[in-house]
């Protein structure tokens, strides 16, 4: 394993979400998936996951801590997230990043534990018009306590700080989102609406959609989206259109029940289909040759 998979999570999932009507942000459904789920699914590796905010059911199992006051701000959050954690990283996530993803974790992860010249303190996102993005993040869990402990000393309190009293004092690796799209966060309706949009894209909405079923379904399998597509289309071709979705069920419950990889039995599977619609077609070569040969001799001679 190496150091920077050794990470815990800490996912920000309070706020009064005031441009969203206080709706609960965290638990509004994008993709039919509540939005703080879908933040979960990008970290799965954590060896601890704390959601601070107001309880709420998660697809997983997570530690739920609540800020000190509550409606504190993120410096009282993360502080109150640090008081779970013992990892010598941890990830720093806002609850409302629908289209954040593992890769671009674990790149915020490597750029964290990277041995540079310089020491750092952690790597943080940065969108298309080079905004950072302190909750989309992984930190030096060591050099954010020492920040904490130094603003706490100095003010009292963490609550109301924002977050670029802490940002501020760390050195910081960048990590560009060149399409702003891990770093998109869902702050108005307009937002949510956006999100929901995005998804129904022809290049995103399969992902989404099984992404989707797997998550309600709790099953963790991979899926070549490509070659199940391709094995359903020679089925329907090759054997008869009812065949498709049950052939692609057949597949991954074979791959779930054996532990098989899924490329390799849809591969074996259209092989079949190939090899049962050269059968068909074998057998209809002579038939349709009957059949024209025999038109040919039931043609009406010429008059004499």
């Amino acid at each position: 394993m190496s150091d920077h998979t050794v990470h815990d999570a800490i996912v920000l999932a309070g706020g009064a979400a005031r441009r969203l009507g206080g709706a609960d942000k965290p638990a509004l459904s994008v993709g039919g998936r509540p939005l703080l789920d879908r933040v979960l699914a990008a970290c799965p590796d954590a060896a601890v996951t704390v959601v601070v905010g107001p309880g709420r059911p998660t697809v997983r199992a997570v530690v739920h801590a609540l800020e000190d006051p509550p409606g504190g701000g993120p410096l009282a959050a993360l502080d109150a997230g640090l008081r779970h954690t013992t990892a010598p990283t941890v990830l720093v996530l806002s609850a409302d990043l629908p289209f954040l993803t593992a890769a671009t974790v674990r790149d915020l992860l490597q750029a964290a534990t990277a041995h540079g010249a310089a020491p750092r303190d952690g790597a943080l996102l940065c969108d298309a018009e080079g905004r950072d993005q302190p909750l989309v993040a992984a930190y030096g869990a060591a050099p954010v306590r020492r920040r904490l402990d130094l603003l706490r000393a100095e003010h009292g309190t963490l609550a109301g700080l924002p977050l670029r009293r802490l940002t501020s004092a760390l050195a910081l690796t960048r990590v560009q989102d060149a399409t702003s799209t891990a770093s998109f966060d869902c702050d108005t309706w307009e937002d949510i609406s956006a999100a929901r949009a995005r998804i129904r894209e022809h290049g995103h909405v399969l992902d989404e959609w099984i992404t989707a079923v797997k998550a309600e379904l709790g099953i963790d399998l991979d899926v070549d989206t490509a070659a199940l597509l391709d094995l359903a289309r020679d089925a329907a071709h090759g054997v008869a259109r009812p065949a498709a979705p049950l052939t692609t069920f057949l597949v991954g419950y074979a791959a779930a029940q054996q532990g098989r990889d899924v490329a390799e039995l849809a591969q074996r599977t259209a092989a079949l289909a190939d090899r049962w619609a050269a059968e068909a077609e074998a057998e209809e070569a002579p038939a349709a040759k009957a059949a024209e040969a025999g038109g040919a001799g039931s043609e009406a001679k010429p008059a004499q």
